[in-house]
């Protein structure tokens, strides 16, 4: 059993989703299409923004699958997408987004990858200096001072997999139990972000939001 797993199919662990196909089933901690909401999101924040930057890991399925669903819908929101590759080093990092930050019209959607997590702190800062507004996967970089993110709830794939833990112990093989993706997603703002950045959140943003860091 496994939860909180970006791509099972992809490390080996399952033969597909709706067929796992071995001795491993489990939970997944988003579903690529949850790209387009990001971007749905920023232009809701932001309608002016016209240039995204989307900080991704190139070397994972995950950055590859979640800028795919970006792109496909970038067009019908008017804005140009760059991605700006995630690396070990952080000063390349740093360099990438400073250049990116110079233009006008800009914004950030920050994928989910273990890069980000470690590097969020830079992120954030430089999203701050930038005047940037960016969108993330996870709700602690909004704790830690990013503008809004839309992702799971971490714990709530837990939850569900006491489910399966149960089923399998009466008998049911995890070959025939489907791989499950989060079903509820939840929305963070932090209101002294966007003050920084000189947002008004608009009404109908801030009435949908599931928490607001104040």
């Amino acid at each position: 059993m496994f939860v909180y797993v970006a791509d099972p199919v992809g490390a080996g662990f399952v033969d597909s989703l709706a067929r796992p196909g071995g001795n491993a089933t489990g939970f997944t901690n988003f579903e690529y299409g949850i790209g387009a909401k990001w971007l749905e999101l920023l232009k809701q924040m932001v309608p002016g923004v016209t240039r995204i930057g989307v900080i991704r890991d190139p070397g994972i399925t995950g950055g590859i699958g979640q800028f795919g669903a970006i792109q496909s819908v970038a067009p019908s929101f008017g804005v140009e997408l760059t991605p700006i590759n995630e690396r070990d080093d952080a000063g390349e990092v740093e360099r990438a987004i400073a250049a990116f930050g110079r233009g006008s019209g800009g914004g950030l959607i920050v994928t989910g990858s273990a890069l980000a997590n470690l590097q969020r702190n830079l992120i954030i800062r430089l999203a701050a200096r930038y005047k940037l507004p960016a969108v993330y996967l996870a709700r602690y970089f909004v704790a830690d001072g990013g503008l809004m993110s839309y992702g799971p709830d971490p714990v709530d794939g837990f939850r569900r997999a006491a489910s399966y833990v149960d089923r399998i112990l009466k008998g049911e093989k995890p070959a025939d139990l489907p791989v499950q993706a989060p079903t509820k997603n939840e929305l963070v703002i932090n209101l002294k972000t966007a003050k920084a950045l000189g947002l008004q959140i608009p009404p109908t943003l801030f009435a949908s939001a599931d928490e607001v860091i104040e």
